[in-house]
């Protein structure tokens, strides 16, 4: 049902990078869909995330999400909200006791982090546009502000689509060439005359080392190429599926 990171295998501190294994949805959201965003049925979803909820050790209603917008804002989680209240935002952090704080994925980088000794953790959701723009850098800036000591923050990164599946064209490349030049490292030739293959892992890993996080681990999980364990935006759209699931990456301090 869910992966966990040895790096934030913490006192206090529950976290898991749910796969799609476990829950109630059908069809193309089979089985465990966490998408408010999606067409799967409201009510499966709800369960979905109860489910998830419990998987964290918090209740229902304290297992939350922002509505995402591949930003580098970041929103501090002083209580729960509902659905309908998500803020625009692509990080959570909190230092609230018994809240669950996620981002939803379907190929983009999700980013857990924990600083035990303050006992502030963050959420970051981490598509390339999120990561160019400094949704890393924002998280941990918030997390310092709750009283995190940003070195000695820990960092895992989720399940996500990988370098080998990873196909990106031409303007995705100048523009990271024109904002940030070091990246190039992170691109790869591609099969198609002006294409590349953009390793969004790494460059997520590389981003939270310079914004001083030292202690970082990568579970190394490919979304797109594993069916079974993971929708994939990509996946779907090469197969012309009408939607997908979303995953939910959370994590929570203990009551």
């Amino acid at each position: 049902m869910m992966i966990k990171a040895d790096i934030l295998a913490l006192a206090g501190v529950r976290h898991g990078f749910f796969t799609r294994e476990g829950g109630v949805s059908s069809g193309l959201y089979a089985s465990l869909n966490g998408g408010i965003g999606s067409n799967d049925d409201a009510a499966q979803v709800s369960e979905n995330r109860s489910r998830m909820a419990a998987a964290v050790g918090v209740e229902p209603h304290r297992f939350i999400t922002a509505y995402q917008i591949h930003s580098p804002s970041v929103v501090v989680a002083e209580s729960s909200w509902t659905p309908q209240e998500r803020p625009r935002a692509d990080a959570i952090v909190t230092r609230m006791r018994a809240l669950a704080i996620g981002v939803t994925t379907a190929d983009c980088g999700p980013i857990l982090l924990a600083e035990p000794r303050a006992r502030v953790i963050g959420a970051a959701h981490a598509g390339w546009r999120g990561a160019l723009t400094g949704v890393i850098e924002a998280a941990v800036a918030a997390m310092e502000r709750l009283g995190a000591a940003r070195g000695e923050i820990r960092a895992a990164i989720g399940p996500m689509i990988r370098q080998p599946n990873y196909e990106v064209g031409p303007d995705l490349i100048a523009r990271f060439a024109a904002e940030d030049p070091p990246s190039s490292r992170f691109f790869a030739p591609a099969a198609r005359e002006g294409h590349a293959l953009f390793d969004l892992g790494g460059y997520v890993a590389a981003r939270l080392t310079l914004a001083g996080v030292r202690y970082v681990e990568d579970v190394g999980l490919c979304t797109y190429a594993d069916h079974e364990r993971f929708f994939s935006y990509r996946r779907s759209t090469h197969r012309a599926e009408a939607d997908y699931g979303r995953h939910v990456n959370a994590i929570a301090l203990a009551d």
